[in-house]
């Protein structure tokens, strides 16, 4: 079974960025949507794509190492499943699975039974988006356990909806303007190693994990957060909005430990780090680590809008009516995501642990040459690469950082940031090392420009 792999390519400019063209769509886009999206500093107006190359709307050939923010994990419009896709919109395109039946839910579900780290046997709700994943969660935790208070981390991203809300701790203006929470969170600093926000008390001979172990059960559970109260624990393997940070191997473990030992939900989410992105289905296997609940979305379906929170059987036993949706799991998304993990499985994720730790190793000699690097973290094709003053004082330099965004737009190559001061590199993961070498080359020149 082919997967499609790349050709190598050069990234082709012809015109100002964005091009006429792309002026005009972006001055309708401020006069008729929200200004609430997001955008990064550059603009970028995709008009096709295929693979890891985007073409925008004024002939402008880009390559992608960013694939829709971790979606298009197959490459974009993969073959297989266009196929796929066309195939199910001629046969069924809307049933609304919370009322009626169709093969294909029990198909996906039994799939991710086999797949994710959750103990089987597994139930599966299915949602069209992340944070819709994590508002199931949220609602499932709190009927297994009959508890309201959640502990999260700073600098994580779970979603902008009201209740996942609750949770992201990555941004203030994703907060500024709603009041207070929905639900009643407590947050804890994330255990960076490369930034250690514990003490040397803390640490306990442990690191950055330890500390975190300790802050929650030495402070939290002794001060303001009984843990008979607490419904679940949400985290991220490896944060994304937040930097892309890999957690200690000690700090998961302990977190299993700690909800074990208390009646806690562990509560995983794997919306940007799973389906395949650390070169392992999910990152959680990096860990030996079996979550309760766990949340998948982005790379499941190739691009469609499809989200599922996957929980060990015995706590999936709400009734009916308690969570539904009325796109979730819909025919044409599933048919998507079934293609997706076929693919992933017929030698992608073995791809994304290949390719990302020669990206990984090309980064980390970036760095030696680049005092401005001061750290490059992560697994298969999630990098993380923070840019500091200096390496001795490891002082963020987020305005570098931005510098160095857009001096890769304008050379052709697609990244985007993520935390105060760091670059994600979340390419499809059809990358070849070919590509990686192209990618390599211009991020080095727009660093030596940026930096100048």
């Amino acid at each position: 079974m082919s997967t499609t792999l790349a050709p190598p390519k050069r990234p082709e400019i012809r015109t100002a960025l964005p091009g006429p063209k792309g002026v005009s769509i972006i001055e309708a886009d401020a006069q008729f949507v929200t200004p609430s999206y997001p955008r990064p500093s550059f603009k970028l107006v995709a008009d096709h794509a295929q693979g890891v190359w985007v073409e925008d709307v004024d002939g402008n050939v880009f390559l992608d190492c960013n694939a829709g923010v971790a979606v298009c994990s197959t490459g974009h419009c993969h073959p297989e499943v266009v196929r796929a896709i066309q195939d199910q919109a001629a046969r069924l395109i809307h049933m609304c699975g919370t009322d009626y039946y169709y093969a294909l839910m029990p198909q996906l579900a039994q799939k991710l039974d086999e797949i994710v780290p959750v103990p089987s046997p597994t139930r599966t709700h299915f949602a069209n988006s992340g944070t819709e994943a994590v508002e199931t969660a949220l609602k499932l935790a709190m009927h297994v356990t009959g508890r309201e208070k959640f502990i999260a981390f700073f600098n994580s991203f779970h979603g902008r909806t009201l209740g996942s809300l609750s949770l992201t701790s990555s941004k203030a203006a994703q907060r500024l303007g709603f009041k207070r929470q929905a639900l009643d969170v407590v947050h804890v600093p994330y255990p960076n190693e490369y930034r250690n926000p514990f003490s040397a008390e803390d640490c306990s001979n442990g690191g950055a994990g330890q500390g975190a172990l300790n802050w929650i059960e030495n402070r939290l559970f002794k001060t303001t957060t009984p843990p008979e109260e607490v419904a679940g624990i949400v985290v991220e393997v490896v944060q994304g909005e937040g930097g892309y940070v890999p957690a200690p191997k000690n700090f998961m473990q302990g977190l299993r430990r700690i909800c074990d030992e208390h009646g806690i939900m562990l509560i995983v989410d794997e919306v940007q780090s799973g389906m395949g992105r650390t070169g392992k289905m999910f990152a959680s296997e990096h860990y030996d680590l079996k979550p309760d609940i766990i949340t998948i979305a982005k790379g499941i379906g190739s691009g469609l809008p499809i989200g599922a929170t996957v929980a060990r059987a015995d706590l999936m036993d709400w009734k009916p009516g308690a969570h539904a949706s009325t796109f979730g799991g819909n025919p044409v998304c599933i048919a998507s995501a079934l293609k997706t993990i076929e693919l992933l499985q017929g030698g992608l994720v073995r791809n994304s642990a290949e390719v990302g730790a020669y990206l990984k190793a090309g980064l980390e000699k970036l760095m030696r040459k680049h005092d401005c690097i001061g750290d490059v973290r992560g697994m298969g094709l999630m990098l993380g690469v923070e840019f500091v003053k200096d390496k001795a004082s490891r002082q963020e330099d987020p305005k570098l950082r931005d510098r160095v965004e857009i001096a890769c737009f304008e050379r052709g190559l697609i990244l985007l940031g993520c935390g105060t001061n760091s670059i994600r590199w979340s390419p499809p993961l059809i990358l070849t090392q070919e590509n990686v070498d192209v990618a390599l080359a211009i991020f080095d020149d727009a660093i030596a420009a940026s930096a100048a």
